[in-house]
C-alpha cells in the first residue's frame, strides 16, 4: 500500500480526538492617581480578565481564550482571541506552557495552549468590545482566591508570573510595560512589583546600568524632576549580531 492510498482509508475515528484552545495572559502595569508631587506614585501589575457569557463557570472571570481552528496556528489563534474579546493587537506574545489536566474542562478533555504578552497600558486601551473586558490587579482575592476563576487559569497566571521572573534576569522584558521613556525609580518599580522585593537605589542602578541610555533630559512636572532614560537599543543590536 503506498502513502496515498494509506491515507485515503486512514479513519480518523480510530483514536480519541481532544478539543485544543489557546488561552493569552496580558500583563500590565497601572499607575494610580498621584496628587503628591514629593512622591513618585504607585503602581500595581494587572492581567487581563474577561466575564465569561456562557456556561461552564458562567460570570465567572478567566483569560482571554478560544478554540484552535483547523486552519490557523497556535499564534494566529491567540491573537484572533484577543482583537476580538479586547480589541487589542500588534502585540508580542510567546508560548507560555501546555496545560493537559485530564478534568480541567468540564465539558470534554480540552488541551490549553498558553501565550503570554507584556505591554505598556497607555497602549492597550480596552475599546468597541463589551464591559466584559477589565484589568485585574495581581493580589486582587477575585485573581488569587482558590476557585475564583475559571477552569485552570489562577494556575495560568502564576505560571506567567514565575515567567516573567526568571526572564528579568537574563532579558529586557520590564521595558515593555513602560514607555519609551521612563525615569530610573520607574523602572526600579517595575522590578519590586514583579520579583515581590525592595532593591536599595544604588545596587539597583549598578545592575541595569549597561541595559539603558541616559537622555539627558529631565521629567516635566514633579517636585524634583528626574533624568529620562530610554532601553539601550544598540547593546540589544550587539547581542543579535553576535
Amino acid at each position: 500500500m503506498t502513502e496515498t492510498q494509506y491515507l485515503k482509508k486512514y479513519d480518523i475515528t480510530s483514536y480519541d480526538r481532544p478539543s485544543v484552545a489557546v488561552d493569552n495572559v496580558l500583563f500590565v502595569i497601572d499607575e494610580l492617581p498621584n496628587d503628591n508631587i514629593r512622591k513618585l506614585a504607585d503602581r500595581r501589575l494587572q492581567v487581563l480578565l474577561v466575564k465569561r457569557a456562557e456556561h461552564p463557570f458562567m460570570n465567572k472571570w478567566g483569560l482571554p481564550g478560544t478554540f484552535l481552528r483547523m486552519n490557523e496556528t497556535f499564534e494566529k489563534a491567540s491573537i484572533r482571541c484577543l482583537k476580538l474579546k479586547s480589541n487589542i493587537n500588534d502585540i508580542h506574545l510567546e508560548q507560555l506552557y501546555s496545560f493537559g489536566e485530564v478534568k480541567r474542562d468540564p465539558r470534554h478533555r480540552v488541551i490549553s495552549i498558553s501565550y503570554m504578552g507584556l505591554m505598556n497600558k497607555n497602549q492597550c486601551v480596552l475599546e468597541d468590545v463589551s464591559e466584559n473586558a477589565e484589568w485585574f490587579t495581581i493580589k486582587d482575592d477575585k485573581v488569587q482566591g482558590a476557585g475564583n476563576l475559571a477552569f485552570d487559569h489562577a494556575n495560568i497566571i502564576e505560571y506567567g508570573l514565575q515567567r516573567i521572573r526568571n526572564k528579568l534576569e537574563y532579558t529586557d522584558i520590564a521595558f515593555s510595560l513602560l514607555s519609551k521613556q521612563f525615569t530610573l525609580a520607574e523602572l526600579q518599580q517595575v522590578y519590586e512589583l514583579i520579583l515581590g522585593k525592595k532593591f536599595s537605589k544604588a545596587n539597583f542602578q549598578r545592575k541595569i546600568k549597561s541595559k539603558v541610555t541616559c537622555l539627558d533630559e529631565y521629567q516635566k512636572g514633579g517636585f524634583r524632576p528626574a533624568l529620562l532614560y530610554r532601553q539601550n537599543t544598540r547593546k540589544n543590536a550587539e547581542k543579535r549580531s553576535t
